[in-house]
């Protein structure tokens, strides 16, 4: 993934854990306006989340913030 989408989902993760506590959980599609103007890097972050992690449809947001920035 490109640098701008890892700070985007950071970003993200960042704002829910504030807003609603480190137990907040996430998909994939929160890092995405409900306009997707990109789909192609919205497979790209599904292929990451879905084929590659084998994460499920949602996830601890500390968690995902935590596999970013170890580059996973």
């Amino acid at each position: 993934m490109n640098e701008e989408i890892r700070q985007k989902i950071i970003q993200v993760c960042d704002d829910k854990i504030s807003k609603k506590g480190a137990n907040v959980g996430l998909s994939f599609y929160a890092f995405f306006k409900n306009k997707n103007e990109n789909p192609k890097l919205l497979m790209e972050v599904a292929r990451w989340w879905i084929e590659t992690h084998e994460l499920d449809h949602f996830e601890k947001a500390v968690k995902i913030k935590k596999m970013i920035r170890d580059g996973l």
